[in-house]
């Protein structure tokens, strides 16, 4: 196990008891099933505790970076250079409907860069833990990213949007481009989780459009740490700006981002 810095105990400490404090409201969320506002009301509370929770222990550790929370609600700190970027809860559908793929997550930006992420899977207790030059953690277990490189032997990941997001027609096109040579295609609909999963080479690559900074901010991090590469679906596009994300490992990157790019 890396020696982690000050910054990534801070961070744990404060996503550990957000976790658990998620983990109690999602075992009442089916009971609330048979009522139609129910679980998403109660999902926009217990999102919106979590995000406090996280912020109070952030602040209290360092009052003087920036917090960027859900929906990229930003309060500036004293000090320019450092913010906080937290999703309180990621998979938010999956979340009110009882599916267990959900996450925290929080990471630390440094002059525009993200230099330390962790993610949390509470239902199925797994943290995954970057930080830049140390490589990429699950569960105290250094993880990479996948080795396969033939498109018939790897499983990519991606989302299916509702019309909210604009991109449902483009994604339908990606799937009809890369469905025929991947050995499979998982949309599981939790962002940051899925770019976990790809650090640790469950998944063999991940795309998506229409995102916002703060959805892929941990994830991202978590990739390149792991050995993989993440690029924008435009060729030389920076991801976090464009809002569009390939990524894979580095002899499956270019065949992978071929077949999503090539329009």
């Amino acid at each position: 196990m890396a020696q982690w810095s000050a910054n990534i105990n801070v961070m744990l400490k404060a996503i550990r008891p957000a976790g658990r404090a998620m983990m109690r409201d999602f075992k009442e969320v089916d009971k609330l099933q048979v009522s139609k506002k129910g679980p998403n009301d109660f999902a926009k509370r217990a999102d919106q505790r979590a995000e406090e929770m996280l912020q109070e222990a952030l602040f209290e550790a360092r009052p003087n970076y920036g917090f960027v929370g859900a929906g990229g609600r930003e309060t500036k700190g004293d000090d320019p250079t450092r913010r906080w970027i937290v999703t309180p809860l990621d998979g938010f559908e999956n979340f009110i409907h009882g599916l267990p793929h959900w996450s925290i997550s929080v990471c630390l930006e440094y002059k525009g860069e993200i230099v330390a992420s962790i993610i949390l899977s509470p239902v199925l207790e797994e943290l995954f833990l970057a930080e830049k030059g140390s490589g990429t953690w699950l569960n105290e277990q250094r993880v990479r990213v996948s080795g396969r490189t033939g498109l018939d032997q790897m499983i990519f990941a991606t989302d299916l949007p509702g019309s909210t997001r604009g991109v449902l027609a483009t994604q339908i096109k990606d799937l009809a481009r890369v469905a025929p040579s991947a050995g499979g295609i998982r949309g599981l609909g939790a962002v940051g989780l899925d770019m976990a999963y790809t650090s640790a080479g469950r998944f063999d690559g991940y795309w998506n459009r229409g995102l916002k900074y703060y959805e892929m901010a941990a994830g991202t991090l978590l990739i390149t740490e792991a050995g993989g590469l993440v690029e924008g679906i435009t060729l030389h596009e920076n991801a976090m700006e464009s809002g569009t994300i390939i990524a894979a490992n580095g002899e499956g990157h270019a065949k992978f981002a071929k077949l999503v790019r090539d329009n």
